[in-house]
């Protein structure tokens, strides 16, 4: 028993780690830093992804009312003029960024100026952000939940593989029913909602998030299949678990 629950908080750690690792190295993560204008040190903290329903409020806390802004965009890749507007506010400086539909992208930089001297966020490049419609909660929570599960049985499984009494096949179904209702039907109505297509990966496409949890499927089917059969069970639930970690951490589309 004691071994079981040490099992399961290991698999629940690697999980929870890599499932930060995930969301902080993302695309859509927000983009933070910090750059120096007389002197003075701001800090930012910007967005990557939003909503297609309501623009951006793109602000920047200076707390000096001497500090002017400018917000800059174009559309993703496009190499014609940007636009741009003066942020107002006097010791947070803010700016909207206008709305887009779904899917479609801007490129976005802050400038920042201070007498003679300015300062550009985030530096010499510039912010990517991509919108998307809302997801509503019935689908977007058991979705989250469910993908956090199939990974979590899948550490779980790859740990039993080093028990010597060890018990796989169990495991490795409702690895693959959990995988299965997270990353199809719930990827489907999420991709839906969001982006407005259901499936973007293979063969109709590549979008990446899709793709992984096909890669990770077919991974564990091969496993199921060689664990069933009793052709080293072991190994293959440890390679599918490998697989399904390596693109787990593989960052989201952009």
């Amino acid at each position: 028993m004691k071994r079981t629950i040490l099992f399961w908080v290991l698999a629940f750690l690697i999980t929870a780690g890599s499932a930060i690792y995930q969301r902080v190295t993302g695309p859509s993560y927000p983009k933070s830093g910090k750059v120096t204008l007389a002197g003075k040190e701001i800090k930012y903290k910007l967005e990557r992804s939003h909503v297609s329903s309501s623009n951006y409020s793109v602000e920047i806390e200076t707390n000096d009312s001497e500090i002017s802004g400018e917000l800059f965009w174009r559309p993703y890749l496009n190499k014609g003029d940007f636009s741009f507007l003066k942020m107002t506010g006097d010791k947070v400086l803010k700016g909207e960024l206008p709305a887009r539909q779904k899917l479609q992208k801007w490129e976005y930089f802050v400038k920042l100026q201070k007498g003679s001297e300015e300062v550009t966020i985030p530096g010499e490049r510039v912010i990517v952000i991509r919108f998307k419609d809302d997801v509503p909660g019935w689908v977007l929570i058991p979705h989250i939940i469910a993908m956090f599960g199939a990974m979590l049985l899948s550490t779980r499984t790859a740990i039993e593989a080093f028990n010597k009494t060890a018990n796989l096949y169990k495991l490795t179904v409702w690895t693959l029913i959990v995988l299965f209702i997270g990353g199809f039907p719930l990827g489907f109505a999420m991709n839906g909602y969001a982006f407005g297509e259901m499936w973007g990966g293979f063969p109709y496409g590549n979008d990446i998030t899709d793709n992984k949890t096909l890669i990770a499927f077919v991974g564990w089917l091969v496993a199921f299949y060689m664990i069933k059969k009793n052709l080293m069970p072991k190994l293959f639930a440890v390679l599918a678990a490998i697989l399904m970690l390596i693109v787990y951490m593989i960052p989201h589309s952009v």
